[in-house]
């Protein structure tokens, strides 16, 4: 590589070995994904992409060029990320990995009583699907007393559904609709009255002098809430949603989402649904029984993948899982089960952090893997920061030395034992050990979690004590979401701070996002005399080519779409009037290209200052003011979040793998803020894997003893002094490894 520009690179020139497993570490913003996935990868998918006619190219995504002088002796590029698989119910981990086809195959051959071709096995296929549920496996039923006060009339605003206030359009259909009176009180209402008001099927109506489309309230509802995925629903109408709309599993096929054919057909006395809800690891066994000629190749294909996703650390989960409800670090693992097996070789493979989600105990199965990848003659890319992933490496390429504008560069190039020697940040810290508290925190209370059986969890019963940090632990799929994310979002004054997408369009960056462009906003105003909304790229100030975008997005029919820097505003995204009113001498495109740390500098104090603060305390100082949300990784997305809900004082944070993107030496930024939280007489319970935050906490619950069937039980609660002085859990043994290798 020579010459890469790429985001904040700074002319990185660059010999990265090939076949060999090389890492690349360096603090969050330092560069690493611009280096390895913004440039490496996305030139090797676009050379690709090239190789493909124009109309086919049409259907893909169009991707730039990047910035780099010349990049040679490039091989396929295969990423294999952390982004969440899809929440459609309707894909499973079964879909995902293709062993749910193979096994429709199987019982469309060998199941008795025979109930047809492979689609009569499917519940995506109306063949296969139970005509109760369509194939999903449970049913929706909404409680209509989350849709409506009965002791109010409609011109009272008996209706409670978000959005549905008495002037809107929406509620003036029923008002006036001719069947329902809007000043009787509902609980009057008469069997006939009831019906057209929930459930009435489309009718046109006449209001005043428009025709509109009446329905009935339930079906309104239906169509506007429960056809849309809740995780893109804004706050107030998923709280609806979680109030109003229980599921239940479907009576007709009990949750096996197939017809009464399907499930009655069976192999070894079990249907192709015992199959899909087996773990993992027992179908493996149960496959390896079966011995048909009529199916043979196809078996062997089947155990492969089965045995692949237990090697890979995944027995634990079932073919029946939805995708959507994979962590990241699940999800990751699941799309590396195709790689394992497939016949290719000098491949480069793309890894971001493949240890998120992974228990110490599992991150050495990860090793395994990444090396049988090497050893299979392919290269291996792996941005990491866990340092037991750093020391299994051939070559390690150390980026900083900061993040943002003061990163870019390579400080480091070479092998483990010249990074130790280097000195750079990285080099430091690759020994450094967090150490347990001299004392722990008194709690001042506790938060009962009574019966827990989400998923794997057997009737758990554990205190979570209050105003304490608290570690949930215990390997990948021992039941730690289960417990926390099942149980206590019900609680009131829980807030739950995860990696989820955060919704918004291109147009959406931290200082949209935080409400710091309000403050910016004004503070341009007041010094120059004009209204604020002039210096909104999304409203009146925002160019007329671009609108507001910076970018120009050019359809050229067949060939795959181009996006060029806006000429008129050179990417500024404002006009030329709005780019001459300055602020203590910097336009308002200058103050959104800032990153944090100068931003504080720039806004001494005030609100402005306030929101900085936060986003430099969750060690996003790096962020630019105006970059793009969609170009976020998970744990940057998670520290966002949690500098917004700091403000709101929630009482109980919980936080999913905070640690999740972070370097080594930031961790101690994170711990230092968790500690501030705790102090502030809030409760902040962390699910981490993370030795040096285990270490640093009040309290640990750990779960195990093993994940699945194997898991789902609380191993052990106390001081992390008792974890190391007297248990004999997993975590208890890489905890004590931990401490005893301090330097």
């Amino acid at each position: 590589m020579r010459g890469a520009r790429e985001n904040n690179l700074a002319d990185v020139s660059l010999d990265i070995p090939k076949r060999h497993l090389t890492v690349f570490t360096g603090v969050s913003g330092s560069g690493k994904s611009s280096l390895v996935f913004g440039t490496i990868a996305a030139e090797s998918q676009r050379l690709i992409n090239e190789t493909y006619t124009a109309f086919i190219q049409s259907f893909m995504p169009s991707l730039g060029r990047p910035d780099v002088d010349s990049l040679r002796n490039l091989s396929a590029a295969i990423l294999v990320d952390q982004e969440r698989m899809g929440a459609n119910s309707r894909s499973t981990v079964g879909t995902a990995t293709d062993a749910h086809t193979m096994l429709r195959i199987v019982f469309s051959r060998l199941g008795e009583p025979h109930a047809g071709a492979s689609t009569a096995f499917s519940f995506n296929q109306p063949d296969g699907m139970c005509p109760g549920c369509e194939g999903l496996g449970r049913m929706s039923t909404i409680d209509v007393d989350q849709l409506v006060d009965r002791e109010r009339s409609l011109n009272e605003g008996a209706i409670t559904v978000p959005g549905f206030t008495t002037d809107s359009w929406y509620v003036q259909g029923y008002v006036h609709c001719g069947f329902l009176d809007p000043d009787k009180k509902l609980k009057d209402y008469s069997d006939q009255e009831w019906h057209d008001l929930l459930h009435k099927t489309s009718v046109k109506v006449k209001v005043g002098t428009a025709t509109m489309t009446y329905e009935g309230l339930q079906v309104k509802v239906q169509r506007l809430f429960l056809s849309k995925d809740k995780e893109s629903m804004q706050r107030q109408a998923r709280a609806f949603m979680d109030r109003a709309v229980k599921f239940a599993e479907c009576a007709s096929c009990g949750g096996a989402r197939l017809n009464a054919a399907a499930l009655a057909s069976k192999i070894k006395g079990r249907s192709i649904a015992d199959c899909a809800a087996m773990q993992i690891n027992d179908l493996a066994e149960f496959v390896r029984g079966i011995d048909d000629p009529a199916v043979g190749p196809l078996m062997t294909t089947l155990r492969e993948t089965l045995d692949s996703l237990v090697e890979i650390g995944l027995g634990y989960l079932s073919l029946d899982r939805e995708s959507g409800t994979l962590s990241g670090g699940e999800a990751q693992r699941v799309k590396m089960v195709r790689h394992l097996g497939s016949s290719l070789t000098d491949v480069t493979y793309v890894f971001d952090e493949p240890t998120v989600g992974l228990h110490p105990h599992d991150i050495s199965r990860m090793n395994d893997l990444l090396l049988r990848l090497r050893d299979k003659g392919n290269t291996v890319l792996v941005v990491e920061h866990k340092p037991e992933v750093i020391e299994i490496a051939d070559h390690v390429v150390d980026l900083g030395p900061g993040a943002g504008p003061y990163g870019g560069t390579v400080c480091f190039s070479g092998d483990v034992a010249g990074l130790r020697e280097s000195g750079t940040l990285t080099g430091r810290h690759l020994g450094h050990r967090a150490k347990l508290r001299d004392v722990v925190r008194t709690p001042r209370g506790k938060l009962s979690i009574v019966g827990a059986n989400t998923h794997n969890l057997h009737d758990v019963d554990v205190d979570i004590p209050l105003g304490v940090l608290t570690v949930v632990t215990g390997v990948a799929g021992s039941g730690k979401s289960s417990l926390i994310h099942g149980s206590l979002p019900r609680e009131s004054g829980v807030l739950v701070v995860d990696q989820s997408a955060i919704r918004g369009s291109r147009r959406s960056n931290p200082a949209t996002y935080t409400g710091l462009l309000d403050s910016i906003r004004t503070a341009f105003a007041r010094a120059n005399g004009v209204k604020a909304a002039l210096f909104s790229a999304n409203s009146e100030g925002a160019c007329p080519n671009c609108k507001g975008i910076g970018l120009v997005y050019t359809d050229l029919a067949m060939m795959a779409g181009v996006a060029s820097v806006c000429e008129q505003c050179e990417g500024k995204r404002f006009t030329a009037e709005v780019l001459t009113y300055r602020l203590r001498g910097k336009n308002i495109s200058e103050v959104l290209a800032m990153p944090v740390t100068e931003a504080r500098e720039f806004f001494p104090a005030g609100q402005a200052r306030t929101i900085l603060d936060r986003l430099s305390d969750v060690g996003l100082g790096y962020l630019g003011l105006g970059q793009p949300l969609t170009t976020l990784s998970g744990g940057e997305r998670q520290r966002l979040k949690l500098a917004i809900h700091m403000a709101e004082g929630a009482g109980t944070y919980v936080l999913d793998e905070p640690t999740t993107g972070l370097h080594l030496a930031d961790v101690d930024q994170l711990l230092a803020l968790l500690d501030r939280l705790v102090d502030d007489g809030n409760t902040v319970i962390v699910i981490e894997h993370h030795q040096a935050v285990m270490a640093h906490a009040d309290w640990i619950v750990d779960l195990g003893p093993g994940a699945g069937h194997d898991g789902g039980r609380v191993v052990f609660t106390g001081t992390p002094a008792d974890l190391v002085g007297t248990a004999d859990t997993l975590t208890a043994r890489h905890l004590r490894a931990y401490l005893s290798e301090e330097k």
